[in-house]
């Protein structure tokens, strides 16, 4: 281990109607952010979003859990997200679960977490915190724990399509608000009666359920909430 410890947080899955919410810590030494930094580690939404991406994605994130000096998420699922979301904190629920992080990751000289309003509250707690907009241009590590995030959330993803794949044949679309997503989720509640257990039922699905509804295949749908 070489230079001075800094731990970069990141999250992915905020917005899609499907699936968890993944936050991750990556702690690097210099040496091993340059490294990564050279191996070709940067935002992970730079990737795009299909299978090529996805499989980059899984490709790097073990090349960072094996470089990284500390690596953990941590996982909100789709009850804790509606929760926090019924009394307006999604916010919140982000900041607990990096405060979980930063507790659980060795000590660092410096703490880099993407989002300025989102984290900018911690640093009144952790005076070595930095909350930056686009941070993972700031440190390799919060680029890599964008990427360990995603890669995470990835493979959760595609755990709930294969447990509805032989109903509903492939899903695609990340589980994100789009064409796919919505066909699947408006099919399943034609088909069960209410929405499937890995769907947010506080955003977007609400006009899905509702008992005006007459075709779910068409309903109309909200845009993603801004962060």
């Amino acid at each position: 281990m070489s230079g001075a410890l800094v731990l970069g947080i990141d999250e992915a899955g905020r917005g899609p109607g499907l699936g968890p919410m993944v936050l991750a810590g990556v702690v690097l030494d210099d040496v091993s952010a340059a490294f990564l930094a050279e191996a070709g580690v940067r935002d992970s939404k730079s990737f795009g979003a299909g299978d090529t991406a996805q499989r980059t994605r899984a490709d790097l994130a073990s090349v960072i859990r094996e470089r990284a000096a500390w690596f953990s998420v941590e996982i909100c699922e789709v009850d804790a997200i509606d929760a926090y979301v019924a009394r307006g904190a999604l916010n919140e629920l982000e900041r607990e679960r990096a405060r979980l992080l930063v507790q659980r990751a060795p000590a660092c000289c410096r703490i880099v977490a993407d989002g300025r309003t989102l984290f900018s509250a911690l640093t009144a707690e952790f005076a070595h915190l930095e909350a930056h907009d686009r941070a993972e241009s700031i440190h390799t590590a919060v680029a890599a724990a964008s990427i360990c995030a995603k890669a995470e959330r990835d493979k959760r993803f595609h755990a709930i399509a294969r447990r509805y794949s032989e109903e509903f044949g492939p899903l695609r679309g990340g589980g994100y608000v789009n064409p796919p997503t919505c066909a699947f989720v408006a099919e399943f509640v034609r088909r069960h009666g209410q929405l499937p257990p890995e769907a947010r039922k506080s955003w977007p699905w609400q006009n899905l359920t509702a008992p005006e509804s007459k075709d779910l295949a068409t309903t109309a749908l909200p845009g993603p909430r801004v962060r």
